[in-house]
């Protein structure tokens, strides 16, 4: 039996290599470095807005157009970023906050996946729930927040506003990818004798693995929210509480440091999604 090469295959495009075949050709080399110089223009170009932002907000305290006290400025920031490091407080807020994140965002993927699947399974039961699940997703759910306090308590209350917010953006999201996933392959399976849950376990949930991913991404910032919302209306920890209570007694320097430690902590929490979605991809053979 004759054996072909990757050139001899029909079909099969040749490595983008240079005449002696061991590395990229010099057009892909300038591809690869005019893609380098932009990433690193579009890095650029955010940490320049970032501090013409801080500059043209420490400029305009300076010289009182705006009043430092209402809007405190970046120096102060500094100071107060460092004061509040020193004695624990904004680590114990920060941790208090993440904890209750990453909770609430596993259980409202967990329990909201799990009623995704329950509609998949059921079409009548999704056909009955469909507009409650309409009318719960525009209901304001602030609203709701001194019904988890008199409930949950003042602990518990912000993982109920946290899945609250969450759950059913999940639910509609993950039962949606399950129905735009090919017919087609479900039918060859049901005509084979599969049953749903062997359709579930072996095609419409390793198919789903983009959407869930999807799905995780967009429930970090909403669950965030959710928790914040919480920490307003009844927490005793947090980086929400430390910012109603920055308010409270008129320190803005603590709110803005509560603001800037809320933005770091967003990123993070969406640097780590991604990260995980980028191996789950790759493990599922998706990139």
């Amino acid at each position: 039996m004759s054996h072909l090469s990757a050139n001899d295959s029909p079909g099969w495009p040749a490595p983008d290599t240079g005449a002696s075949g061991s590395g990229p050709t010099a057009q892909y080399a300038r591809y690869l470095a005019k893609q380098r110089r932009i990433r690193l223009a579009v890095w650029l170009t955010r940490l320049a807005v970032l501090a013409a932002f801080l500059g043209i907000w420490q400029w305009a305290a300076d010289r009182k157009w705006v009043d430092a006290m209402l809007t405190s400025r970046p120096t102060q920031l500094v100071t107060s970023f460092r004061s509040l490091a020193l004695e624990g407080h904004l680590w114990h807020h920060a941790w208090v906050t993440t904890l209750e994140t990453v909770i609430g965002l596993a259980l409202s993927m967990s329990v909201g996946a799990a009623v995704a699947v329950l509609l998949w399974w059921s079409s009548y039961a999704s056909k009955v729930l469909e507009p409650y699940m309409v009318v719960l997703n525009a209901l304001p759910k602030v609203a709701l927040g001194p019904i988890f306090y008199i409930w949950l308590g003042d602990r518990y209350s912000v993982y109920g506003m946290a899945i609250a917010i969450s759950i059913i953006v999940t639910i509609m999201m993950i039962e949606s990818g399950f129905r735009e996933i090919a017919k087609s392959k479900l039918k060859l399976m049901e005509s084979f004798g599969a049953s749903k849950l062997q359709m579930l376990r072996m095609v419409l949930l390793p198919a789903s693995v983009p959407n869930l991913i999807a799905t995780l991404k967009v429930n970090v910032g909403l669950t965030l929210v959710g928790v914040i919302m919480g920490e307003f209306l009844s927490s005793k920890a947090g980086l929400g509480y430390m910012i109603v209570y920055g308010g409270q007694v008129f320190q803005m320097d603590m709110v803005m440091v509560g603001i800037a430690m809320l933005a770091v902590l967003s990123m993070v929490l969406y640097g780590v999604v991604t990260v995980i979605g980028h191996f789950a991809l790759r493990r599922h053979h998706y990139e």
